[in-house]
């Protein structure tokens, strides 16, 4: 057998490809999982003959070819991710970098499906408005549609989960942690061209619009509360942090995607996931400078 990258599925006969996908539902895992292993090391011809039966009627089947399809894509995903966090500074394209590392977890998602539903959000908001509006009235128009129309709103029951780090999946469940509902409302404001950054305050990730005329904090955890100065510094000291203003200033992207990286670490570190804290830990190390 050779190795994933290499081409050794023509050494397949149809037949003998559907007794390995029929061996994939057996219940006995001395059965499958060596068939699972032999997948991985198929080639590339079975690799394709198995995604165009990864819809199979076998509930078994199919979840475990998509197993086996999503970790032969996850290396590539992973090489795209840790080649971009290498080569960029500080400030890089958010979006970008964040559905990058998505797809080192969820290798089958598609972020231009994705980026065409943010655009469509951002359309829909901008068509209620006027051409020239700005502050506050664009910004209760978001806070509209995301929260009001979508229902997206913080997860406080199951806080820890991480799928709440995740915007595809936030968008899908209509729930999320500070940081993943901030950096819907980012790929949004950025869309309508809006002056709005993210504000790493400790414990608590915000939002910031900032114009020559006005300036709100946005809460997008508490569907997207506008909040002051004042309210903000409240929290700190409710946190029994030093109230400083430099806890108020944007943070680069480079540190966005560091924190939403290492919530999940600790997530998975502290359920005794190894694996996953590991791997979460590889991409810190590369995020560090």
């Amino acid at each position: 057998m050779g190795s994933p990258s290499q081409d050794t599925g023509q050494q397949f006969s149809e037949e003998r490809l559907n007794a390995m996908l029929t061996l994939l539902g057996d219940e006995n895992p001395a059965v499958w999982r060596p068939v699972r292993a032999h997948w991985l090391t198929a080639g590339e011809s079975a690799l394709r003959w198995l995604r165009s039966r990864r819809l199979h009627s076998d509930p078994i089947i199919r979840r475990r070819a998509g197993e086996i399809l999503d970790e032969v894509a996850v290396g590539p995903a992973e090489d795209a991710f840790l080649t971009f966090s290498l080569h960029h500074g500080e400030h890089f394209d958010l979006e970008r970098a964040v559905w990058l590392f998505t797809c080192t977890r969820f290798p089958r998602e598609n972020p231009e499906a994705w980026s065409a539903l943010f655009d469509d959000y951002a359309n829909d908001i901008r068509s209620q408005l006027p051409t020239a509006a700005a502050g506050k009235p664009m910004l209760d128009a978001i806070r509209q549609r995301l929260f009001a129309g979508l229902g997206l709103r913080g997860n406080e029951a199951d806080y820890y989960n991480p799928e709440n780090s995740y915007p595809h999946r936030v968008i899908e469940r209509r729930l999320g942690n500070p940081l993943a509902l901030s950096l819907i409302y980012l790929f949004i404001a950025r869309r309508l061209e809006l002056p709005v950054s993210g504000i790493g305050m400790p414990g608590h990730f915000i939002c910031r619009y900032q114009s020559l005329q006005e300036q709100y904090y946005i809460d997008a955890f508490h569907e997207g509360a506008l909040l002051t100065r004042a309210d903000c510094m409240k929290r700190l000291q409710t946190l029994a942090i030093a109230q400083d203003d430099h806890l108020l200033l944007p943070i680069s992207s480079r540190r966005i995607l560091q924190r939403m990286i290492h919530n999940l670490y600790i997530i998975h570190k502290e359920r005794k996931e190894s694996a996953e804290s590991n791997r979460l830990q590889r991409y810190l190390v590369a995020l560090a400078r």
